[in-house]
């Protein structure tokens, strides 16, 4: 059964980023529980954050689940990536992905790489970055097997990095490593730009898939933008995909909005027998 989640974002610096609920996690947990939400998906500063918030008793009182933490705070506060020129900043990079690891494995949850994953440029080449990628993929995703979770790896479109950019070239990327606890997010918006047909794509990801951003082709909530959803549902039905279908949107016109658009599409093409 294809899971329901929204974003949270704790971190001010991201507040103009594509996520549902911004700042005060007691009152965006409350409203994605009345909503009717499985999960949330929790974008944090920092693995210390996560473990100092309230989290567990919120969770619990709105009967949801941590679907996925983010670790992109790490390039957005700190300038961090996985394909920094500077060895040590690429250490540094690994040691604040870990922590965000280790916070979301308390609750089952796996950690997202997208924006941290870095690029290539003048001063390190294409084949450089994509060696130091995988090799920090290999490292994480034994340090999430440890853990008992899985690390999941975002392609994004060409205007964020110069890296895999369709879900083959994040399998192309993958298939090399000797790990197998690292997988595919499968995000919606970045595919619209880059994929011929989102659910053939979809369906020749197959088993490397592991995560889901559900948001339509302009970055809004599922449902208002031009996305036709029956055909990327169907496809994720016929995958047996069982994972989470996450909210990863602007707040537009407003959370509340956002997020009601959004269960509503899902419950259209996701419905529960």
């Amino acid at each position: 059964m294809i899971k329901s989640a929204v974003t949270i974002s704790l971190v001010e610096q991201a507040r103009q980023g594509p996520f549902v609920f911004h700042g005060d996690l007691a009152d965006s947990c409350q409203q994605a529980g009345r909503l009717g939400f499985d999960a949330i998906e929790l974008f944090a500063p920092s693995g210390e954050a996560i473990r100092e918030a309230p989290l567990r008793r919120l969770l619990s009182d709105q009967n949801l689940r941590l679907a996925a933490v983010g670790t992109g705070a790490g390039m957005v506060v700190h300038g961090l990536h996985l394909c920094d020129a500077e060895a040590s900043r690429r250490e540094a990079a690994r040691d604040f992905i870990r922590a965000i690891i280790d916070a979301g494995a308390e609750y089952g949850a796996p950690a997202i790489i997208g924006s941290m994953q870095g690029r290539w440029d003048q001063r390190t080449d294409k084949p450089t970055a994509v060696a130091r990628l995988r090799d920090a993929l290999h490292d994480l995703g034994e340090h999430a097997r440890l853990r008992g979770v899985c690390l999941i790896y975002e392609p994004l479109n060409r205007y964020e990095t110069n890296l895999a950019v369709t879900l083959e070239q994040g399998v192309e990327l993958l298939r090399p490593l000797e790990t197998k606890s690292v997988k595919l997010l499968a995000d919606l918006f970045h595919m619209n730009i880059e994929e011929t047909c989102l659910a053939s794509a979809l369906r020749q990801a197959g088993e490397h898939l592991g995560h889901v951003h559900f948001v339509d082709s302009n970055r809004q909530a599922a449902g208002r933008g031009h996305l036709q959803f029956g055909p990327i549902a169907a496809a994720l039905v016929e995958l047996g995909y069982s994972g989470y279908a996450s909210a990863e949107a602007f707040p537009l016109p407003d959370s509340e909005t956002a997020a009601r658009q959004t269960i509503e599409t899902f419950r259209k093409y996701f419905p529960r027998v």
